[in-house]
């Protein structure tokens, strides 16, 4: 095997492994290995061999069914992204979270057409917690807090695919200044997101997830705004 041949299989096994990490992100439960080796579109011993190193490096762990999750040595990796925005969103996100009873997360855009959850904050007492963890990544096409990003943005660096219906709902969220969603991601849950817009940083957003809304969707956006505008001062913008 020449140098040239030995680099681009090195190429390919690493971008097998870091899908295989984004489609446990973006799934909302755990998966089998038959399931993620059909995501991926390999057999399922080529699965098996790359979980293998991904669980030595405790990036991916096994529940007692033997199902596949997210390991907690992501968390490590990912304390050191955008490590200042999220120790300045956290408590504005708590504050959120606590005083709605609802999930709140914030969104950056990644690759030009996905929203990724940098980091989220649940309730403390509330009868239904719905968890959303960090790295679950969607199509900003879709989703509160994808649809909040776009409006902060113009138009001309939206996907070219945006259907003219999103173009028609996007511009009605931009006039009142948050999106909506509902059933769009996740089954059963709604979504109110507003845009985050820093110096030195990806478009943004905030956004609340539940599966049911005990305020109207306007007040929701409004403390969402007065969150954004915290961080955004706390930031320096």
């Amino acid at each position: 095997m020449t140098s040239e041949t030995r680099a681009q299989a090195g190429s390919q096994t690493l971008g097998r492994g870091i899908r295989m990490l984004e489609i446990l992100a973006a799934a909302d439960r755990n998966l089998s290995i038959d399931e993620l080796a059909a995501a991926l579109g390999v057999h399922r011993s080529v699965t098996y061999r790359l979980l293998r190193t991904l669980e030595e490096h405790g990036l991916v762990t096994r529940d007692a069914g033997g199902r596949l999750a997210l390991g907690t040595g992501l968390a490590a990796l990912a304390s050191g992204v955008a490590r200042d925005l999220q120790q300045l969103a956290l408590p504005e996100l708590d504050d959120v979270a606590n005083e709605l009873g609802m999930t709140c997360l914030l969104a950056v855009l990644v690759d030009t057409d996905e929203a990724v959850t940098l980091v989220s904050a649940a309730p403390r007492q509330t009868g239904a917690v719905v968890s959303y963890r960090p790295g679950h990544r969607h199509p900003i096409t879709r989703g509160g807090p994808g649809k909040a990003i776009l409006l902060g943005l113009p138009d001309s660096a939206w996907p070219a695919d945006v259907p003219d219906a999103l173009r028609a709902e996007l511009e009605q969220g931009r006039g009142r200044g948050y999106a909506l969603s509902h059933d769009e991601v996740v089954p059963s849950l709604r979504s109110v997101a507003v845009p985050l817009t820093l110096p030195g940083q990806p478009p943004a957003a905030i956004a609340v997830i539940h599966v049911s809304f005990s305020r109207s969707e306007a007040e929701i956006a409004d403390r969402l705004q007065r969150a954004a505008r915290r961080i955004a001062r706390a930031y320096g913008a």
